[in-house]
């Protein structure tokens, strides 16, 4: 029996404008890209802090620069680079503190590989103006349907994309799937008043912030309702407490079988972007889903 298309709703996705992030373009429909992430933190949920592991900033930034190589190898197309946790309950840290942690990464990355896109990931656009000066060229905002419009501003003159995240205060809904798709629009609007080209956009639903277990769960059920925004899509649920939760409460380094299910059903549903802390076992499923998915088969 034939399987109707609507299955596989990635693959009636409409090809998208492409997006230059620094020295690449970004062909969005040919294939799955993936974002390797380097956590610059004392704190970070997933247990990958390299300050937490790495005795010394010196020592923090090479050790930055060896996991950025490997990421590379392993298959990653973008670099995200961040200096301050995001986890429920983490310890805010200032933009001067957090700009000494993450600026001189980004510059000994972008030297070691000139070819590969940085992104940064921070609130606080000051921190990003620093790490565009040391080589990013993509601004991701966990707060991007905030109204603070501050890094839409430094992204429009910058010339650079940015990540338009997701996020609330409080997991109160009416209607989940609307209020999202909602929000994530207001936000885009935004962005564009600011002056950012509609190419220049990405979105990310933001599994795990602003939500609860079973928002997070929906969140994924309708992802493919994003392809209605007309952007390129990033889904970034590595190592999240949501899937240790629904495994019976394992730890974020148990968590990488239910990350690459989560990989999987989000390129089906026409995800462009990954944002994993595994590099090699996340390209290894895109690309098996992407022959599925986006035609073409091995490549």
């Amino acid at each position: 029996m034939d399987v109707p298309m609507s299955v596989l709703p990635g693959a009636a996705a409409q090809p998208l404008p492409s997006t230059r992030i620094g020295p690449r373009l970004f062909e969005w429909g040919s294939r799955t890209y993936v974002m390797g992430i380097v956590n610059v933190t004392p704190d970070s949920f997933s247990g990958d802090g390299l300050l937490s592991t790495i005795e010394g900033r010196t020592a923090a930034t090479e050790a930055a620069v060896v996991q950025a190589q490997r990421m590379v190898e392993e298959g990653a197309d973008v670099l995200d680079v961040g200096g301050e946790s995001t986890r429920p309950g983490h310890e805010p840290v200032s933009a001067a503190e957090e700009t000494a942690r993450i600026v001189p990464v980004i510059a000994a990355i972008h030297a070691a590989l000139p070819e590969i896109p940085i992104s940064v990931d921070t609130t606080k656009a000051q921190v990003a103006a620093a790490a565009l000066a040391a080589g990013a060229a993509l601004l991701n905002d966990v707060w991007g349907v905030g109204p603070d419009d501050a890094m839409a501003r430094l992204a429009a003159e910058r010339h650079v994309p940015m990540i338009v995240m997701h996020n609330r205060e409080a997991a109160r809904y009416t209607d989940f799937a609307a209020e999202l798709l909602s929000d994530l629009r207001a936000a885009l609007d935004r962005a564009m008043k600011a002056g950012v080209p509609r190419e220049n956009l990405i979105v990310d639903p933001g599994f795990g912030f602003g939500k609860t277990l079973e928002h997070n769960l929906e969140a994924l059920h309708h992802l493919a309702a994003l392809r209605e925004l007309g952007q390129p899509v990033l889904l970034g649920t590595s190592r999240k407490s949501t899937l240790g939760r629904v495994l019976g409460g394992i730890p974020p380094e148990e968590r990488l079988e239910a990350t690459l299910a989560t990989t999987a059903l989000g390129i089906a549903a026409g995800v462009d972007i990954v944002r994993v802390h595994d590099v090699l076992a996340n390209v290894r499923v895109a690309r098996m889903c992407d022959a599925v998915v986006r035609g073409g088969g091995a490549r």
